[in-house]
């Protein structure tokens, strides 16, 4: 299947960071940098919020006749689920869940489903396929992680492919 690579680099990143995150000491992952940026641990829940968008989007992109349109407000979103009053291990298992759900789907989906299209934006139009939104998907993933451990990743976001 087409995503499988992309699947697979998803599980080996999901792997490797759950077990880092883990080891960041409670306090750390919680002390904001100052009152309007997101801790380290709101950042893992965004990466969360991103995740449930993107798992809908890569599951409706493939039977709705017209490009879905799935907005995502993340400030709004991490406000809401409150992360920083979550425990350290609930937040990590809820990424590395719903990471998995992400290569479960990737993995299962017939090739002519990664060229369907799917509306990203908040206003007006962003199409784009579901290939496209699977590979930014992880570099997103990647960005964010060195916002939580940083420079683990050389990646430069967004980028165009």
């Amino acid at each position: 299947m087409v995503l499988h690579p992309v699947a697979g680099e998803l599980t080996e990143i999901v792997q490797r960071y759950a077990a880092k995150f883990s080891a960041i000491p409670d306090v750390d992952l919680v002390a904001k940098p100052n009152p309007v940026k997101w801790s380290r641990q709101e950042v893992i829940g965004h990466m969360i919020d991103s995740a449930q968008n993107n798992l809908r989007r890569f599951i409706i992109s493939q039977y709705e006749p017209d490009p879905p349109h799935v907005v995502y407000a993340q400030d709004f979103w991490v406000s809401a689920n409150q992360y920083n009053s979550m425990s350290k291990q609930d937040v990590i298992q809820l990424w590395r869940l719903l990471n998995e759900r992400i290569c479960a789907v990737w993995r299962q989906m017939p090739e002519e489903h990664a060229d369907k299209l799917c509306n990203t934006s908040r206003t007006g139009t962003s199409l784009v396929t579901v290939r496209w939104l699977a590979q930014d998907y992880v570099l997103h993933l990647k960005h964010h992680i060195n916002q939580v451990i940083a420079d683990s990743f050389d990646v430069k976001y967004p980028q165009q492919f």
